[in-house]
């Protein structure tokens, strides 16, 4: 006998053996019994760490969980590989991106089969292939058919100093995150697909969303963000421009003193046209360029501090007035960095008496304040306010509507500006055009040709995919075509992408008329890539469609999807729109992709997110090598409810570590003793209910909310109760004892699947565990002949006694009177009552 726990040959051998069986090669055809387990797949940046674990190890749990109840489990993998990161790293590294990044998903590869995460590697997808990257193009090519994806001006984050575009990821606190340098905003030309069309329907139907987290669901809901109101023309006077302003508010339009606009207004540039009459927000500027100086000053700002109700308030007047068209007042027009063009039209009508981020910027430009809605308790005077009035109220200096509450006035003024053609009532969202454009290289180009003859058009699914050049260098000069000059600015990044230089990318024939056309040079963001993978994995290597209708028909929505909730908005949001628009199209018979979302929380050391910027990054491979893949596992499943965030402890892992040993030396020593042994009945018993209670405790964990710490700690229970009937018997095992040692490793199966494969078969499996049936519990086990009543003599603790659970109340009164202990407090005393509580407690009152 020995106390080694070999895990070092345990893992590999069964990593082979699962491959040998294809424990994890679904049945396509086999649908009826289906269950669709699916993790993100991840980003291959470089090799993965223990926080990254967290998802696939409680995904891989949950797939062999499903296995043993005897589900069809398709659980597949691939890898979202286009991007940004690449792409830098090949510019400072001087590698391809493709292939850095293959290399990186051979890595990463490596780490599941260490971990001993399964996958149906036979569907494997790599976004940066052409065999996948061609139907995302194909998906492209759809909706712009269907008028959902179109070219406009769009704000861009513009690097001075490397020239370049960059991701909203790419800024760090205003900055360039490559050179630190100020980032301004730049409009160009940026291809969107239209998810405002579907707004409607992504927020109704987040209701349908069942077996979604709670709070994913109110994610979506505020950032799709409806909100009900009245659109209202304001002219501008002496010009031709008209500024629409929503407002949710309409009861206070006729408190409106002035109007702010964002700098990123489009209107912004006719509107300083000529002889500017403002400055700053309350007095005279002629030179327009200060404005153009506000204004990019401000539009570099980070938007959520510019939305932030205690962010400073700046203005500056534009030199005109807008007319309030309920009583035909001119107000003035200023800029304002408090206001964005995410909210309703981007103009906002200013009531200082009831907004508090209105009232700050009036007090501070000394603009008008008037009171619309009085305080029905004690008058308000608007020269002595301290702060705005935001409750309910009456009605004040507001026509017609004066007397009633604002309540009432909202519908009622609502109709009558539509009588008047002066507003509207509508519905805005929050919610804006996904911008899909990137101009950089590492992505799948846009499949867009321009004709001078027959215009834009998509190229033709024949001719897809439209392919990414590799003949690129990479130098810290940037990305070149191969034997390109750089770029004209002496080495420096030009901020364009590789494709506009490349002469042979963008020359091409137009598919109409034969003439000389030029491609798009802008790539897809990555997000385009993510929102459909779900159902290539289906169709994984069919070069002839993306995926089969009738088999995603037959396996969708997914029955599992788990990832991080650092997702719930954007992927999840966009998934949705792609599933919704493929449903319109015909192309599939379902229009939400996944039944049940399970959002993991982060793993942090030293109370961060892991990165290799804290340093604070913890790699598996260091653990599996000096204490094996399932201690990896187990820990991290035991660490805490997954959908919290949780602490790393290395020795936390030593712990799970020796629980693995322990485990594996009783094993080892039962199996050398006799299983025939006489019974200690009693102790069978108790075992046996104490089993089927952890049975049933680790289902329900299993089936509800994954609470895989709570049912490793049952196990673990479970076990220290073997070890004591091991104890009662005298080291001689009964067969109670084999019984509850083997469901003991199969519950533990799915968590620590290479030991559990090891000490089955050390028991007696022919089989691999997996092929095993889940347990179920029988509900009599769980009752118990005998139970533990505490004594109390005038409700103090004096004795506790085990009885039977049929005991009646005169057996015991006869027990209690006649136990040693009680006779020594009740001695000589008169007994008036016993006050009974069936197979809780006796008080004795004396």
């Amino acid at each position: 006998m020995t106390n080694d726990y070999p895990f070092k040959e345990i893992e590999p051998k069964w990593q082979k053996h699962w491959d040998e069986i294809g424990l994890f090669k679904a049945d396509l055809k086999k649908y009826k019994n289906k269950f669709y387990c699916l993790m993100m797949f991840p980003y291959p940046s470089a090799a993965l760490h223990v926080g990254h674990g967290r998802n696939y190890i409680i995904g891989d749990a949950v797939a062999r969980y499903k296995i043993m109840r005897g589900l069809n489990v398709l659980t597949p993998m691939g890898f979202d590989a286009f991007g940004l990161p690449a792409e830098n790293a090949a510019i400072k590294s001087g590698i391809p991106p493709k292939v850095s990044t293959l290399d990186n998903i051979e890595t990463m590869k490596k780490q599941f089969r260490q971990w001993g995460v399964g996958y149906d590697w036979d569907k494997e997808v790599i976004s940066c292939l052409p065999d996948y990257y061609k139907w995302t193009q194909w998906i492209f090519t759809e909706l712009y058919k269907k008028g959902l994806a179109y070219k406009k001006k769009g704000a861009v984050n513009w690097c001075p100093s490397c020239m370049t575009v960059l991701a909203n990821e790419q800024v760090i606190a205003g900055s360039c995150e490559r050179c630190e340098t100020k980032v301004v905003e730049r409009d160009l030309e940026q291809w969107f697909f239209k998810i405002t069309d579907y707004a409607e329907r992504l927020l109704e139907d987040i209701s349908r969303l069942t077996d979604w987290p709670e709070r994913v669901k109110i994610m979506q809901t505020n950032w799709i963000g409806k909100s009900n109101g009245v659109d209202i023309d304001f002219k501008v006077d002496g010009t031709d421009i008209t500024l629409t302003c929503f407002t949710t508010r309409v009861d206070t339009i006729f408190g409106a003193t002035y109007m702010v606009i964002p700098p990123e207004h489009p209107d912004i540039p006719e509107l300083i046209k000529g002889p500017a009459r403002g400055g700053s927000a309350s007095g005279g500027n002629k030179d327009i360029t200060k404005f153009e100086e506000f204004i990019q000053r401000v539009r570099v700002q980070d938007k959520i501090e510019r939305a932030a109700a205690e962010i400073e308030k700046e203005g500056m007047s534009i030199g005109k007035c807008v007319i309030n068209p309920v009583n035909g007042r001119k107000i003035p027009l200023l800029i304002a960095n408090y206001v964005l063009m995410e909210y309703g039209t981007g103009a906002v009508m200013a009531v200082p008496a009831h907004d508090q981020r209105d009232f700050e910027f009036a007090k501070k430009y000394n603009l008008p304040i008037e009171v619309v809605i009085d305080n029905p308790k004690e008058h308000l005077d608007a020269a002595s306010m301290a702060c705005a009035y935001v409750d309910d109220g009456i009605m004040v200096n507001s026509k017609q509507f004066n007397g009633l509450t604002n309540r009432e006035a909202m519908e009622k003024i609502a109709g009558w500006m539509e009588q008047e053609k002066i507003g509207k009532r509508s519905v805005h969202y929050r919610l804006r055009d996904w911008l899909i454009s990137r101009q950089r290289y590492w992505g799948a180009p846009i499949p867009i040709i321009y004709c001078d003859r027959c215009g834009e058009m998509a190229v033709p699914e024949k001719d897809l995919p439209v392919l990414l050049p590799e003949d690129i260098e990479f130098s810290a000069k940037g990305a070149v075509p191969a034997g390109g000059q750089g770029s004209a600015t002496g080495g420096k990044p030009h901020g364009q992408s590789p494709l506009k230089a490349s002469e042979k990318f963008i020359n091409t024939k137009c598919p109409k008329c034969g003439g000389s056309a030029k491609r798009e040079t802008d790539t897809m963001d990555t997000f385009v890539d993510s929102s459909w993978y779900y159902l290539r994995y289906l169709s994984a290597k069919d070069d002839k469609k993306p995926f089969d209708k009738e088999t995603v028909t037959r396996w969708f929505p997914v029955d599992q999807y788990i990832g991080g909730v650092e997702h719930a908005i954007l992927h999840l949001l966009y998934s949705r729109f792609i599933t919704k628009v493929l449903s319109d199209l015909k192309f599939i018979d379902f229009d939400e992709p996944f039944r049940r979302l399970f959002t993991q929380g982060m793993i942090t050391k030293d109370g961060a997110k892991m990165s290799k910027s804290k340093g604070n990054v913890v790699s598996p491979d260091i653990l599996i090598e000096k204490y094996g893949a399932d201690t990896v596992r187990l820990y991290t499943l035991f660490i805490g409810p997954p959908e919290k965030d949780a602490e790393w402890s290395d020795r936390g892992v030593e712990g799970a570590y020796r629980f693995l040993k322990r485990l594996y030396r009783i094993v080892e020593e039962m199996v050398r003793e006799n299983w025939d042994s006489a019974l200690d009945e009693k102790a069978d018993k108790e075992l046996k209910r104490v089993m089927h209670l952890t049975i049933k405790k680790v289902t329900e964990d299993m089936e509800k909310d994954f609470h895989f710490n709570t049912a490793i700690s049952s196990t673990m229970e479970l076990l220290n109760q073997v070890y004591l009937s091991v104890g009662s018997t005298k080291k001689r095992v009964s067969p109670a004892i084999k019984e509850a040692l083997k469901i003991t490793i199969i519950l533990l199966s799915p968590f620590v699947p290479h030991i559990s494969e090891e000490l089955w078969q050390m028991t007696g499996g022919k089989e691999s565990v997996f092929m095993v049936p889940w347990p179920d519990f029988d509900p009599n086990a769980l009752l118990t002949e005998e139970v533990e009543i505490v004594v109390q003599v005038n409700g103090k603790l004096r004795s506790r006694m085990t009885v039977s659970v049929d005991a009646g109340e005169e057996e015991l009164k006869k027990m209690i009177l006649e136990d040693s202990e009680i006779k020594r407090w009740i001695e000589d005393k008169n007994v008036k009552k016993f006050i009974v509580v069936p197979g809780k407690l006796v008080n004795i009152v004396i």
